[in-house]
């Protein structure tokens, strides 16, 4: 089996999986072993994932959302209005 071969057996398997599942597949989905196949021949889960097709590439630059954590939120409701 060539390399070529190896990374359309792993995209198919994750796709596959997707179709199964109706949704993305996680790394849990999966056997050890599959799961050590597909992140060899695709890089790590989420470039596996960008492969596939099955998620959006990350674009460079562009900077991760993140919420405000629990005690900041939790302040907020307690100061007077």
């Amino acid at each position: 089996m060539g390399w070529d071969e190896k990374e359309l057996w792993a995209r198919n398997a994750l796709i596959q999986k997707s179709r199964e599942l109706g949704r993305t597949p996680k790394k849990d989905d999966f056997d050890d072993v599959t799961k050590a196949r597909i992140k060899a021949f695709l890089g790590p889960w989420p470039r596996a994932l960008e492969s596939a097709g099955l998620k959006s590439p990350k674009i460079k630059g562009q900077k991760k959302k993140r919420g405000k954590n629990k005690k900041q939120k939790k302040a907020r409701k307690k100061e007077p209005q």
